[in-house]
């Protein structure tokens, strides 16, 4: 095709075509999120996530990517399935999308298929694909596609839509049509600065991912700091408080192929003493094609004893004593703060049983001040 009006007609069919609900095209040049992206690296704000710096060159430059990078194609699936998260603080939270299958998988299926059909339409072309695994700054080359704006809570907003959707990109060295920007319509309201547990949004447009529970229960391999457990509540993979209170999200709707991330059975509401008591060989079958495996095994029990200390489960103190014996001084560290949260003569009984034969520094600090309360 010799138009380039046809070429990316034809591009945004074939996305329609392939459970995408939104398609659009960006010129490859400078980004005004490219001197963001390295001041918020360079105030240490990405956390342990040393691959963003690692990356940084290429993030802003798509050449680095693909040679003689012209255009960046976006496209957007739905996640949001219309059904609703547990407010029950014995139930652990997974932020929705990951309720489902593992998107990397279903979506990066559908974005090969999309860069092979562009092949297709626009021969010669030359490109990568990638589905938030790659350097790319998907949110800024959408927002500068025109699919939408970035809100004070760093995620992309389509008017009429709201933000519970994925993002891809295709890396592309052949011209397109592009799409125009649209104004910023979060106006003055701070509903998601508001509401984030931590105080992780530190000014409008900026999270400092160290405060961040989505950070703080998936990328996160250490302890979480002990001034921010409290925050976390009872969720357990992630965190979506900023988009539920988002005005814009109240259009969400059920995207065309959002059944791939419907609630599979356990994942949207699981009980917490359960979860617990999942040895690794359980936790890899319960989470089998699910994202929650990228908190891996210790880190997500660690997340488990934090939401169970912040819970009202009357199994809780049962089960978090159980676990003081866990091989991993990180599970045992969280076990030992859950149990300082409960005003419980048992609990107290087993910290107390647990200090003299615990071996690890870190852990006997966690006991010791778990048993303070108690102790004043």
């Amino acid at each position: 095709m010799n138009s380039v009006h046809e070429r990316t007609r034809a591009i945004r069919e074939a996305a329609t075509q392939l459970g995408f609900d939104h398609c659009a095209a960006a010129p490859v040049a400078a980004l005004d999120a490219a001197p963001r992206l390295r001041e918020w690296l360079a105030l240490g704000m990405h956390g342990s996530m040393q691959w963003m710096e690692r990356s940084a060159d290429r993030r802003a430059h798509p050449g680095l990517v693909v040679p003689e990078a012209r255009s960046v194609l976006i496209v957007t699936r739905s996640y949001w399935t219309g059904e609703d998260a547990t407010t029950d603080p014995s139930r652990g939270r997974i932020s929705r999308y990951a309720w489902g299958g593992e998107y990397h998988d279903v979506l990066g299926a559908a974005l090969g298929d999309l860069y092979q059909r562009t092949q297709e339409i626009a021969p010669g072309v030359v490109g990568r694909f990638y589905i938030d695994t790659g350097p790319v700054l998907e949110k800024a080359w959408a927002e500068l596609a025109g699919l939408g704006w970035i809100g004070k809570h760093s995620n992309l907003i389509t008017a009429g839509v709201g933000s519970w959707f994925f993002l891809g990109a295709i890396v592309l060295d052949c011209e397109l049509a592009y799409g125009d920007p649209v104004a910023d319509q979060c106006g003055s309201c701070t509903a998601c600065i508001d509401v984030c547990p931590t105080e992780a949004i530190v000014a409008p447009y900026v999270v400092d991912a160290r405060l961040c529970i989505s950070y703080l229960t998936i990328e996160n391999r250490g302890p979480i700091p002990r001034e921010l457990r409290a925050g976390v509540g009872n969720r357990i993979f992630g965190c979506d408080e900023c988009q539920d209170v988002c005005p814009w999200n109240r259009f969400a709707q059920v995207g065309a192929a959002a059944s791939a991330f419907s609630a599979r059975k356990g994942l949207r509401a699981p009980d917490l003493v359960d979860l617990l008591s999942l040895d690794e060989d359980g936790f890899s079958t319960l989470f089998r094609g699910s994202p929650v495996k990228r908190a891996r095994y210790q880190g997500f029990l660690r997340n488990v004893a934090v939401a169970l200390g912040n819970s009202d489960h009357p199994r809780a103190v049962a089960a978090l004593t159980s676990r003081l014996q866990h091989e991993s001084a990180l599970v045992r560290g969280h076990c030992a703060w859950a149990l300082g949260r409960f005003d419980d003569a048992d609990a107290r009984a087993a910290l107390s049983d647990r200090l003299p034969c615990e071996s690890d520094a870190w852990v006997r600090e966690e006991i010791e001040a778990a048993l303070a309360p108690a102790l004043r």
